[in-house]
């Protein structure tokens, strides 16, 4: 096969070209595919590096060359100030370099060569800076070079982020010699959306048909105006006004294959079950469009590097490691290594919680790295005040560092830990490989419980045979007390494991460095190869029954299912209160009904327990539902009183006034305060005629909404 990665950025073979996990898994999958006999050759911009790499690689420049005129539409009120559309003229070159059996090609112009020391236009730069195009650029460059360069051979491309190549996707759909694989490099928002106006242009552009209604959402309706209007600070979806198309929606129908770094990413990217999302999701266009080609979905993996996984963590000298930076060897010691992503990281939990550590046991260490995406080469500049005063208060416990280092230094950092921490949240960003690294050498994670990294095993309660350290519930709020709870807990527990329980920190430990080990780039690359060679020879994937089943999708079974496997599915039916998948397998009697509420209940599945009860000659169903929630009415005042056995935190929205400062006013939650087994809030005045909304996060991790129609 001749497989042809399209990726922003490739840098894994140099820690000068790398800004993010996507250039670890681009270039080693890579190196993996041609020692398996493939040609591979990648697609990538030159950032304005092609002076650094002419100095250090063998570069040389290609017979290839494009001068056209870029056009860009602008939405005038996303870009105030700017023309609703302009011209950009460009030129592009082209450069290779071959580097271990792969050939890379570094693309080349005005617009690629901006921001030559992040790469990537910082979110920001969205309404005020027109380098905030470049991945644009990059598409189209990406997509005219394949033509050129490719055309009429029988290719597999694989393409990286789908916000990076949905037009790519939508080129080659019809292609007789080109395959299209879209890989998730990470959970960037499902429903994100890109003006339509400017996406007509460029397919008219590259004369490329489609019907891009297909991809628009239908007028949304009024009974999800609370959780539409919540939804934004948890990072899962936005808002888009009527001249936008979804790119997840353009990506799934179009690719032949959709690649995944995990199967719990896989999982997650599916149904956002358990989020503060999953109701809302159901709505939309994308969900009906990926579950139809939920077939396509398949996980290639992601791993750590051979090299990483070649050296001994044993030869580091922890004692001289730590010592260097200031802090005990003697003392348990936890270690953070990222970007610096505040929201996606979950740093600002983490400092918090390693301040409040601190200053009640001096008894432990923390190396954190917060890597700053200008800080390349040296920077030593602070990213954050408060990271640095925590640092400073506790001078011998905490060491702080900005930089971007080589490999070296973070290994024997890694292996002079004793456990590793990992707050990750809203899912957008997993650690697969920074967890995984730190793992390898024998730290403990303490980590986000979500569903991407779920096959790291921390997950499981520690007292199992196969848990590898703590978990930490999932979080969806950008400030969130209960993760820096959290956090103190975990610490504190690891703590006194280390110092009072020596066997079952090894146990931990032990685990945790099999676990990691396992990931390989070798084991990675056969699962891409598998499915590439199945789409190569003109085959179908197939959606397995045992997805349709965890995801409740009854209606993506196989007739063998339903004839073989009655029990199973009639499990499934239960678990997901699914009446029709049920009587499709046996009779409904109370029992069955029982057990479907019961299970709906546990998981505050609301709903699903109205419709049950409703259609149950069991009255004490819907008194169980009714009990869950009551107002009462006081003097200049009501209360709120919520009961539900598993939550841990309930917020209150109150129905919308009609002045516009108090319509804003009840879009904001009210927590209300833990009274022993209930949730309870006080407010001033009559009880406000409408519907009140409620967000419950449970002790599972999991994040429910319910709704209780107020007297008018």
């Amino acid at each position: 096969m001749h497989i042809v990665k399209f990726t922003f950025e490739c840098g894994g073979f140099d820690f000068e070209m790398m800004r993010g996990g996507m250039s670890l898994s681009a270039w080693n999958t890579a190196r993996e595919f041609a020692a398996h006999g493939h040609r591979v050759s990648i697609v990538t911009p030159a950032h304005g590096r092609i002076g650094y790499l002419r100095e250090k690689f063998h570069l040389e420049e290609v017979e290839y060359s494009l001068t056209y005129d870029m056009p860009l539409l602008l939405d005038r009120e996303v870009w105030p100030g700017f023309p609703a559309a302009l011209t950009v003229p460009l030129t592009t070159r082209a450069h290779r370099m071959t580097l271990d059996g792969v050939d890379i090609y570094f693309l080349s112009n005005d617009y690629l060569d901006l921001l030559s020391d992040r790469f990537y236009p910082p979110k920001t730069s969205e309404g005020h800076e027109l380098s905030y195009f470049k991945p644009l650029v990059f598409q189209i460059d990406g997509i005219r070079f394949i033509e050129t360069m490719f055309g009429g051979e029988q290719i597999v491309v694989q393409a990286y982020e789908p916000l990076y190549h949905y037009l790519l996707a939508l080129a080659f759909r019809d292609s007789p010699h080109t395959r299209v694989v879209s890989t998730v490099a990470s959970n960037m928002p499902i429903n994100q959306k890109v003006y339509r106006p400017q996406v007509q242009t460029l397919l008219d552009l590259l004369s490329v048909a489609a019907d891009l209604d297909a991809f628009a959402d239908r007028e949304a309706g009024t009974g999800l105006d609370v959780v539409r209007g919540h939804i934004p600070s948890t990072h899962l979806h936005s808002e888009y006004g009527p001249d936008y198309v979804g790119v997840f929606s353009m990506v799934v129908t179009s690719c032949d294959l959709v690649n995944f770094l995990s199967e719990g990413q896989k999982d997650f990217y599916s149904t956002f079950r358990d989020t503060p999302f999953e109701d809302l999701f159901r709505t939309l266009t994308v969900s009906r469009l990926l579950r139809e080609n939920a077939h396509k979905f398949f996980v290639g993996g992601c791993a750590i590097s051979d090299a990483w996984l070649g050296r001994d963590p044993g030869a580091v000298d922890r004692n001289k490691v730590l010592t260097s930076l200031g802090l005990d060897p003697e003392l348990p010691t936890f270690y953070h290594s990222s970007r610096y992503s505040v929201h996606h990281k979950g740093q600002v939990e983490m400092m918090r919680a390693i301040d409040r550590v601190l200053a009640s046991d001096r008894g432990v260490n923390f190396v954190v790295r917060c890597l700053l995406r200008a800080g390349a080469s040296g920077s030593q500049a602070a990213g954050n005040t408060y990271f640095q005063e925590v640092a400073e208060r506790y001078p011998g416990n905490v060491f702080l560092d900005w930089r971007m280092v080589d490999e070296d230094t973070l290994f024997d950092q890694a292996s002079s830990a004793d456990f590793c921490l990992f707050p990750s949240k809203f899912e957008l960003d997993t650690f697969l490989i920074a967890q995984g690294e730190a793992m390898a050498c024998g730290a403990v994670p303490i980590a986000t419980a979500q569903e991407g990294t779920r096959h790291f095993g921390h997950h499981r309660d520690t007292a199992s045979p196969e848990a590898t350290g703590f978990p930490l519930d999932r979080s969806f709020r950008e400030d969130d007390p209960l993760l820096a709870d959290d956090l103190v807990s975990r610490i504190r527990q690891a703590a006194a494991m280390f110092r009072e329980d020596a066997p079952a920190y090894e146990r931990l430990s032990a685990n945790a460095r099999r676990v990691a080990r396992g990931f390989t780039w070798e084991r990675a690359a056969r699962r891409h190869l598998e499915m590439f060679a199945l789409i190569d020879g003109g085959g179908v994937p197939e959606l397995s029954d045992d997805d349709a089943l965890r995801y409740g999708w009854f209606d993506r079974l196989s007739e063998k299912a339903w004839s073989e496997d009655r029990e199973r599915v009639s499990r499934a039916a239960i678990t997901h209160g699914d009446l029709a998948a049920y009587r499709r397998c046996g009779d409904v009697d109370d029992a069955a009904v029982s057990s479907m509420f019961r299970a709906a209940y546990n998981r505050g599945r609301f709903e699903t327990c109205h419709r049950l009860a409703a259609g149950s000659s069991r009255e004490d169903l819907m008194s169980v539902l009714r009990e869950r929630c009551r107002l009462e009415q006081h003097d200049g005042r009501w209360s709120v009183d919520y009961h539900f056995p598993d939550a841990r935190r309930v917020d209150v929205f109150l129905p919308a006034a009609p002045d516009a400062a108090a319509a804003d006013s009840a879009r904001q939650p009210h927590t209300l305060a833990r009274r022993g087994a209930s949730f309870t809030g006080a407010f001033p005045g009559a009880a406000p005629a409408g519907t009140l909304h409620f967000l419950l996060t449970l002790s599972s991790g999991r994040f429910v909404w319910d709704r209780k129609e107020t007297a008018s």
